[in-house]
């Protein structure tokens, strides 16, 4: 029996994880977590560089081109998108918006609002429309209009 006992207490002894086991193991959980994280983080901009670029391109079509139905063209550079929103003070009477019924849908996933030109520099007779992209800089390769395939910050 004493020598039953005396192997029990070697093997409870043994049994455990040293702590510098457990600070490698925890180490490379750490370096995984880190590596999901950043994988995430690629694809949460791609997502708003996606959002971006249908909205530029497509979602703001409509509503534009029911402004020009009714006023009888697109709205001005000063008036910007704006004018979708709330009735333009000089061209009231022909209004039937709102076009777009929250002005925070003016707002590109980055917080900034959309740019909007008309006559457009890139679509000549047309609207420009363009996010400034992550960098918030307008005029930099990052910008998302509706006048390019793709973006060529985008990845």
């Amino acid at each position: 029996m004493r020598f039953h006992r005396k192997n029990s207490r070697r093997a409870a002894r043994t049994r455990g994880f040293s702590l510098l086991e457990i600070l490698v193991v925890l180490a490379i959980m750490g370096l995984l977590v880190g590596l999901v994280i950043n994988n995430v983080g690629g694809s949460f901009d791609s997502a708003r560089v996606g959002t971006a670029q249908l909205f530029v391109r497509e979602s703001i079509k409509t509503p534009l081109v029911s402004y020009q139905i009714h006023m009888g063209d697109f709205p001005t550079t000063a008036e910007g998108l704006q004018a979708l929103v709330a009735r333009p003070a000089a061209k009231g009477e022909k209004w039937f918006g709102p076009y777009i019924t929250e002005a925070g849908k003016l707002n590109d996933p980055w917080g900034e609002p959309y740019q909007y030109a008309y006559p457009g520099t890139h679509n000549k007779g047309r609207y420009d429309i363009w996010s400034k992209g992550p960098d918030k800089q307008t005029g930099t390769a990052d910008d998302i209009g509706n006048w390019d395939a793709a973006p060529t910050g985008a990845k």
